[in-house]
């Protein structure tokens, strides 16, 4: 299964996916229907795997990401860094890891909660983007990547999401 957290307008986005009938894709898109974050940390403690804000259907991000081959961000960059809204999308997924620590290669990560790891494509879009936000997005993705327990990674930019559009099909 393939997993894409979008910020397209949803006329930008229509057409995308062509003929899946041989894959499932779960699309993530902006509704206006979600909500941040909170930060309580309830999807570890209070409802284990589940956040705890249920109204939106943003609830089981991670479990849904336990189920994805491959995990595709489409994202506006911004000062190297994704859009508010998949910013958020990633910020409500924390369930996908366990509260507990591990030390690897010197570095504190959170352990996983899942034994599964998705690819992680990262598709970045922007007409003017300088090389330090090249950098910092790399870098970001990479930082992703290990946190995530992600089996592969790949960056892409592109100066406009029609510029997606023609390199995925």
């Amino acid at each position: 299964m393939r997993t894409i957290i979008h910020d397209l307008q949803e006329q930008e986005f229509a057409g995308w996916l062509g003929d899946t009938a041989q894959e499932e894709v779960t699309v993530i898109s902006d509704s206006g229907a979600i909500r941040s974050c909170m930060g309580c940390f309830g999807c570890w403690t209070r409802t284990p795997g589940t956040c705890v804000i249920k109204r939106d259907g943003y609830d089981n991000l991670g479990e849904l990401f336990s189920r994805s081959d491959e995990l595709m961000i489409i994202s506006k960059c911004m000062y190297g860094s994704y859009s508010p809204f998949v910013l958020n999308v990633l910020n409500r997924s924390l369930s996908y890891m366990l509260p507990y620590f591990v030390t690897t290669h010197g570095e504190t990560h959170h352990r996983p909660r899942y034994k599964h790891q998705f690819k992680l494509s990262v598709h970045f879009y922007g007409s003017d983007l300088t090389e330090g936000e090249q950098h910092t997005a790399r870098m970001l993705v990479a930082a992703n990547g290990l946190n995530l327990y992600s089996s592969e990674n790949n960056v892409y930019f592109h100066t406009s999401p029609q510029h997606i559009k023609e390199a995925l099909q």
